[in-house]
């Protein structure tokens, strides 16, 4: 019987978007809701944020990566991305921990967008002020 090959998985969360990220040992394949990662993040300032773990941890040739990312947009999608890649690169190897922590990479960022409030256009903007 075959040895099923291992992988590691972790979710990352920000924003509104959610990440399912499942890293395999490979070549450096990295692949986001079945497309590549270059036809899903057309930005490449998208592509380097969602590479930052793997650059700090010189793990970019290691391993092959399969993403399923929803919620929000491309932006908070990277960044959910990036948080559920370095949570599996602990995962995978715990000696990353304190080299991932440092950078900030395993905090899930908190800001949200702020509600619509009652009898105001918008978040904090109020209507037009009138005197008279």
């Amino acid at each position: 019987m075959a040895e099923e090959s291992k992988y590691f998985y972790a979710t990352g969360r920000r924003k509104e978007s959610v990440a399912k990220v499942r890293i395999v040992p490979g070549r450096g394949k990295i692949e986001v809701n079945k497309k590549s990662l270059e036809d899903y993040f057309p930005r490449p300032t998208q592509r380097a944020l969602i590479c930052q773990p793997l650059a700090i941890t010189d793990s970019l040739k290691r391993y092959d990566i399969f993403a399923s990312v929803n919620g929000g947009g491309l932006s908070g999608q990277a960044g959910a991305m990036r948080h559920g890649l370095a949570r599996a690169l602990v995962k995978a190897d715990e000696n990353l921990k304190q080299q991932l922590k440092g950078a900030g990479f395993l905090t899930r960022d908190p800001r949200m967008k702020e509600r619509k409030k009652t009898g105001q256009p918008g978040a904090r903007k109020r209507f037009q002020f009138s005197k008279r």
